[in-house]
């Protein structure tokens, strides 16, 4: 597992462009990590990779969002969910296995039925307030 020592929002901001930039049609980015380590502020860099110019927001109570960039990223939030089965009533398998890059935040939560291929990044905090310790899959 490959270690990325992030030691402020500056580089949470270049490893997710780099990330958006790279993602290809088809790729699922599982985020696992505790309730305020960066997750959703991640997203917004990788969109920003992906082109894309609107506003990223935690899909909390909607489960996910859709936004448009150079591929589409399907953004989603799945702490709420009780069930993984859940996830099918949503089309869940339409937007893993489409054509844009999903960005699942506590995956954990629905880690069985996502396909095999998925990357997984695990954020940790650092030692300081805005150090973070991302231990990917990929």
């Amino acid at each position: 597992m490959r270690k990325v020592f992030i030691k402020n929002e500056e580089d949470t901001k270049d490893f997710g462009i780099a990330l958006g930039k790279e993602a290809k049609e088809g790729q699922v980015l599982a985020l696992i990590g505790d309730l305020g380590t960066g997750k959703t502020t991640l997203t917004k860099y990788i969109a920003q990779g992906l082109d894309i110019q609107e506003n990223i927001t935690s899909p909390t109570f909607t489960i996910v969002k859709e936004y448009m960039g150079r591929i589409p990223l399907y953004h989603f939030d799945v702490y709420r969910i009780m069930d993984p089965e859940e996830m099918f009533e949503i089309g869940a398998e339409e937007y893993f296995y489409g054509k844009g890059l999903c960005v699942i935040e506590w995956a954990d939560q629905i880690e069985e039925i996502l396909p095999e291929d998925t990357m997984y990044i695990y954020i940790e905090r650092g030692e300081k307030e805005e150090e973070r310790i991302y231990s990917c899959t990929f």
